[in-house]
């Protein structure tokens, strides 16, 4: 009983010093890994070999998948590839505020399903936030939705995946079906802030044949989603009609491919220093994204390495393979601090569950699955109801933050330990997760953007978090549904 307190009170002391920024995250993990383990009762050396030394693998994939996302991100920056994706999507919005807005959200959702860190989030942003504001949209009203965009394409991000997938267990579809779930529920929740706030700032210029025409897209992108995913196939007029469609689309994928192939060539013998990109190019984003939802989770490495593949040779000029080989070098070492955050998480998993090869009961597992199991809602009122009020706690480095404790405390929660299904505790930190993607005052990118906007960063919270927080609701309830 003096153990299960100690561990506990571990928990709690590393969740108040990061809180407090006392710590940072990087060093937390892995202390909290050892003291965790060293209270529990497991022998020094246990934990040196178990712990530390075979917990720094437990998330191998993970990390690997995120290296390989941190190359093609970095080669969409320097090859301008993600620049003139904006600026070309910007270009369509023309000077209505409500234009504009809905076409960043979309853009800035689609380039962060593939991009990632701070540098990708500041260079999108120098080419946004300007567009924003010659609109003349607030300031704040600019941040949120730039910062919803963000976040929406957080929620189809594939190397986001890969962590549910390790740590929780949970299967690829699971995870794949929820996200697109909460996808077309956070793409709502963005529009509905658009409208609200430029309503509010009386820049709602919008007139009912193009509000029509923008309902009917949406609900037609939503019924494509819904119908090539969540519907059966497996008998009926529609399996005949997904077999007619399967071979019309690889036919013209195929010609698309020698259509891009013979432009390559041509590049080949006549480069030139500077090209204008062409419209193919743009594509690149969505390459890994569309691999992996055609495929699975078994080709995660590949669609990453497709994408540069594509990227490369749908926007060669001189000088392309340099950039290449430097986007490869200076992509892994982009992703560094995710990286050695994910073996702190793996320390911790492995000092809570006991690693994969150790024969009998590990001690610290063994001490929390009873209070646990005694402690976590399994009902589905409960679960939206307690998650719902704790969601807060996704701030400020908080337990429900998958960037800090949020991976320890969902292994504590779901089985065998707590009582939820794996699967609700993917959906719980994912829509939780989207108060902490847009709101946190915490993050790099929060502060960046308030300085650059020059505005209080806490003024972003404000306006931002009723939004997230039924985002993070209804994620909750969906989850629920889906799940208990």
């Amino acid at each position: 009983m003096l153990s299960t307190a100690g561990i506990i009170l571990v928990f709690i002391l590393m969740a108040f010093l990061m809180f407090l920024r006392i710590l940072p995250a990087l060093l937390a993990l892995p202390i909290m890994a050892f003291l965790i383990a060293l209270v529990g009762g497991v022998h020094l050396n246990d934990i040196f070999i178990y712990v530390i030394g075979d917990g720094a693998f437990r998330l191998h994939q993970a990390y690997t998948i995120t290296l390989f996302g941190g190359m093609l991100s970095i080669f969409l920056q320097r090859s301008g590839i993600a620049e003139n994706f904006i600026r070309k999507g910007a270009e369509l919005a023309g000077d209505n505020p409500f234009n504009v807005s809905f076409i960043v959200l979309i853009l800035t959702a689609l380039l962060f399903t593939t991009l990632g860190g701070l540098g990708a989030i500041i260079m999108v942003a120098t080419i946004i936030l300007p567009i924003m504001s010659s609109v003349g949209i607030n300031p704040l009203t600019i941040a949120g939705i730039f910062l919803i965009g963000l976040s929406i394409g957080g929620i189809l991000n594939p190397q986001n995946w890969v962590l549910y997938i390790n740590v929780l267990k949970v299967e690829f579809n699971t995870v794949k079906t929820f996200s697109l779930a909460l996808f077309i529920i956070a793409f709502l929740i963005g529009i509905v802030f658009i409208a609200f706030e430029l309503k509010r700032e009386k820049l709602l210029k919008i007139s009912s044949s193009t509000f029509l025409k923008y309902l009917v897209g949406l609900l037609v992108f939503i019924f494509a989603i819904v119908l090539f995913n969540f519907a059966n196939f497996e008998s009926g007029i529609l399996k005949v009609f997904l077999k007619y469609l399967k071979s019309l689309s690889l036919f013209l994928f195929a010609i698309f491919g020698i259509y891009i192939l013979v432009e390559f060539v041509r590049k080949l013998i006549t480069p030139s220093k500077v090209g204008k990109l062409k419209w193919y190019a743009f594509l690149t984003p969505l390459v890994p994204l569309v691999i992996i939802f055609a495929f699975g989770s078994q080709y995660f490495i590949i669609a990453f390495i497709a994408g540069l593949f594509y990227g490369f040779i749908t926007s060669y000029r001189k000088g392309s393979l340099n950039l290449l080989m430097q986007s490869i070098i200076d992509g892994a070492s982009s992703v560094i601090p995710a990286v050695a955050l994910m073996l702190g998480i793996g320390m911790l998993l492995n000092a809570i569950l006991g690693p994969a090869n150790w024969d009998g009961e590990w001690k610290v597992y063994a001490q929390l699955k009873p209070l646990f199991n005694a402690i976590v809602p399994s009902s589905p009122i409960s679960y939206v109801v307690l998650f719902s009020l704790l969601s807060p706690l996704a701030l400020y480095r908080g337990p429900l933050n998958v960037w800090g404790l949020g991976y320890g405390i969902a292994t504590l929660l779901s089985a065998p330990i707590g009582n939820l299904p794996p699967a609700s505790v993917m959906g719980l930190l994912l829509s939780v997760g989207q108060i902490q993607g847009v709101c946190d005052p915490t993050n790099t990118h929060n502060v960046w953007i308030a300085n650059e906007l020059r505005i209080d960063v806490n003024q972003i919270l404000k306006k931002t978090f009723p939004y997230m927080w039924v985002l993070a609701t209804l994620g909750l309830v969906i989850s629920a549904i889906m799940f208990l």
